[in-house]
């Protein structure tokens, strides 16, 4: 460049064009905007704010309620983080109206017992088998059984499940005892699923047998393997029966609630009375399946499918919530 050009360019102002895009400004208020990228699941949950929808499916349970609202009233994770939702179907016992009553006398409360919201659904699968003991727990009601159980859950599920909720937690009405702190001791671990011990109390001379309720939480074994492979695809496999032979090894009877409460073990099935699930795995596709899925169905299904999707599933064989008694197991089998 001359001294001349040089000259001239000095002498020059530079335009410059600040091309600022004008944002969309959309107005219809039937589009709605969901962003679930800030939607995480954490150890540090109630610091984080993070909600948890309790789900609970229903059937001819009209006198285990009351007692499963005293012990959800006890949670201490913060109620206004906390949805509730239940599905009801083919009861033929007053399970909707006690329902709907215990829900009314919770949530009219004016202290912090109350929840953020309830929710009741209602869906008929046309299920036929009886409640009593005997026939639930039949080998032969097995696979209608727990694919019945896997579509209610389902339903429940994607009734439910709102993008605000970082964690889903399945609490079924017939537990009677828990730590109110679960919620707090469970998202600690930062597991994708995570299961604890099923005890219950059962008195004889005056002492308590402690027996091992849920034999659906074990760990696959090779002869657990071979028999499935021998299997028709739609045969569904259930524990704690002689007509198939498993093998595997139940976390019922390897933990103690005397023992080291954080202490983890992995999984290849569980048991569905108390699960805490990431919202993600839900959302991800991992559900209960109504079918066979690896000759499992319903709560083992959803385990071995959340596996086969590369998510991590845990139990903790000395943290212990205890079930009613049903008396179909002697105890300690």
């Amino acid at each position: 460049m001359s001294s001349n050009e040089q000259s001239d360019w000095h002498g020059m102002q530079t335009p410059v064009l600040f091309n600022h895009h004008i944002p969309l400004e959309i107005n219809s208020t039937t589009i709605q905007h969901i962003d679930l990228n800030p939607i995480e699941s954490t150890p540090k949950a109630v610091a984080n704010g993070e909600r948890v929808l309790i789900l609970t499916p229903l059937r001819d349970a009209s006198v285990y309620i009351n007692k499963y609202f005293d012990l959800l009233s006890e949670l201490t994770y913060p109620h206004g983080l906390i949805d509730l939702a239940f599905l009801v179907g083919d009861s033929t016992d007053d399970t909707m109206a006690v329902l709907a009553a215990e829900l009314d006398r919770v949530q009219k409360r004016t202290d912090k017992i109350p929840f953020r919201s309830a929710k009741i659904i209602e869906k008929d699968f046309g299920v036929l088998h009886h409640q009593d003991v005997e026939d639930r727990h039949s080998f032969a009601a097995q696979g209608p059984r727990r694919k019945a159980i896997g579509k209610a859950r389902n339903y429940l599920l994607y009734s439910a499940l709102q993008p605000e909720h970082s964690w889903v937690y399945w609490r079924d009405v017939d537990i009677v005892d828990s730590p109110s702190g679960i919620l707090e001791d469970f998202v600690a671990h930062d597991r994708d699923i995570l299961v604890p011990n099923i005890w219950f109390h059962r008195y004889k001379d005056g002492v308590d047998i402690e027996g091992r309720f849920d034999y659906n939480s074990w760990q696959e074994s090779e002869i657990g393997l071979a028999l499935a492979a021998s299997l028709e695809k739609d045969v569904i496999l259930a524990e704690g029966y002689k007509e198939y032979v498993t093998g595997r090894t139940h976390m019922a009877k390897i933990g103690d609630w005397r023992g080291n409460q954080d202490e983890e073990i992995p999984l290849d099935g569980i048991g569905g009375v108390n699960i805490l699930v990431k919202a993600d795995v839900h959302r991800s596709g991992i559900n209960f399946p109504s079918y066979s899925f690896e000759n499992q169905a319903e709560t083992e299904g959803f385990a071995k499918m959340a596996k086969r999707a590369g998510y991590g599933v845990y139990g903790l064989p000395n943290y212990v919530v205890w079930h009613i008694d049903t008396d179909e197991k002697p105890g300690n089998a």
